[in-house]
């Protein structure tokens, strides 16, 4: 049964179970070295999905194979899709990218930021402006990467409450002059949705982005049945010597219960189908199967750095790499958008460090091979 089922899911990708796999032979190695517990890989051009890939173990332990409908902790991969999701408040004229953020969250009037610090003092001073909504968006702000009340885990906070942490710290440096990559900023911008749209960060992102999409396995709260598919965690032992299981150390469990809060910067759990869905939206230039999402306006703006000179290539919640846009997750996770070569590359793992070096390697390797096969001339 489960080999019909596979034989199935890949006449539906248009292919044949005699085609070569390119990607799965170029990521087994890493599997056979003890490196990599096991990956779901996937390619798309903007029409549809052109590969799918599964090598190793989703629980090593139990002998359970990877499958193509595993799901996994995206992390930071949830910032871009927060940030698409806000790009609607601009094409819609509800905010500017360059509006203070005190304009729509009165708790951030009057921070200050540190201009001395050492261990018997801290000195406080105005800023040359308060910080606008693309700083917070592009980890220009200042604000920390937490505050010191989002412990033990990082989902236990209702939004609100978590962003009146934020605010209520001074900035650490002056806007504009540094990138210091930050889940405040990307959770600010999303309590400013809640505040303009009057409804739940979360109910909003269901609304205008999941639904639509077809994101169906896409949510900060895997139920009980998508738990039992979501892949196991691995960092490496003590000695180096191999893999052992792991919990997220980030977030609350059980996973399914409500008393965690969503966290727009790094909470989502997700498929490569799902985050393909995404991805190729934005590869149609904002639209998908004619419904359009976001202004070319504003998919432009994703794709244009917005930190200064000497900083990290960082748009709106995107990381930038040559002519490629997309993130990166804690847990190795990967999705790329490369309007160039016409394809979108979907990498789906669950490690927290790599056991070898050559852990590193892993997902070039995917991205070489999907390009080499896929990419368009």
């Amino acid at each position: 049964m489960k080999q019909l089922a596979s034989l199935f899911f890949i006449a539906l990708v248009g292919l044949h179970a005699e085609t070569p796999r390119p990607i799965a032979s170029t990521l087994q190695p890493f599997v056979d070295d003890k490196v990599l517990a096991g990956a779901v890989t996937l390619v798309a051009d903007k029409d549809k999905v052109l590969d799918v890939s599964t090598v190793g173990w989703a629980d090593i332990a139990a002998k359970k194979p990877m499958t193509p409908d595993a799901m996994f902790w995206i992390a930071s991969m949830s910032k871009p899709i927060t940030a698409t999701a806000f790009m609607m408040l601009v094409d819609e004229g509800k905010v500017s990218l360059d509006d203070p953020v005190e304009k729509y969250l009165p708790e951030f009037k009057g921070q200050m930021v540190i201009a001395e610090k050492d261990g018997e003092h801290v000195l406080l001073k105005k800023p040359k402006h308060p910080i606008t909504v693309r700083n917070v968006l592009s980890h220009t702000s200042g604000l920390a990467f937490k505050s010191a009340v989002e412990n033990p885990t990082l989902d236990m906070l209702p939004l609100r409450v978590a962003v009146l942490s934020y605010a209520a710290a001074p900035l650490e440096f002056e806007p504009d002059t540094k990138y210091q990559y930050a889940n405040a900023g990307i959770n600010t911008a999303a309590r400013i949705i809640e505040v303009i749209f009057g409804m739940s960060y979360e109910d909003f992102m269901q609304q205008r982005l999941f639904t639509p999409l077809g994101m169906t396995d896409t949510t900060f709260w895997p139920s009980e049945a998508q738990e039992k598919r979501i892949a196991l965690s691995y960092k490496p032992n003590k000695d180096k010597t191999d893999l052992e299981a792991m919990n997220v150390g980030q977030l609350h469990y059980p996973l399914h219960e409500r008393i965690r809060q969503p966290m727009p910067a790094g909470g989502l759990y997700s498929t490569a189908a799902d985050v393909a869905k995404f991805c190729q939206m934005l590869l149609n230039g904002g639209e998908l199967s004619g419904k359009r999402y976001i202004s070319e306006a504003a998919l432009k703006q994703l794709q244009t750095k917005q930190t200064g000179e000497g900083l990290n290539a960082y748009s709106l919640g995107f990381q930038l790499n040559g002519t490629s846009f997309g993130h990166g997750g804690a847990y190795a996770t990967n999705m790329s958008i490369d309007p160039a070569k016409g394809i979108a590359t979907v990498f789906m793992v669950q490690h927290s460090g790599w056991r070898t070096d050559d852990g590193k390697k892993i997902l070039p390797a995917f991205q070489k091979t999907a390009a080499e096969r896929f990419a368009k001339p």
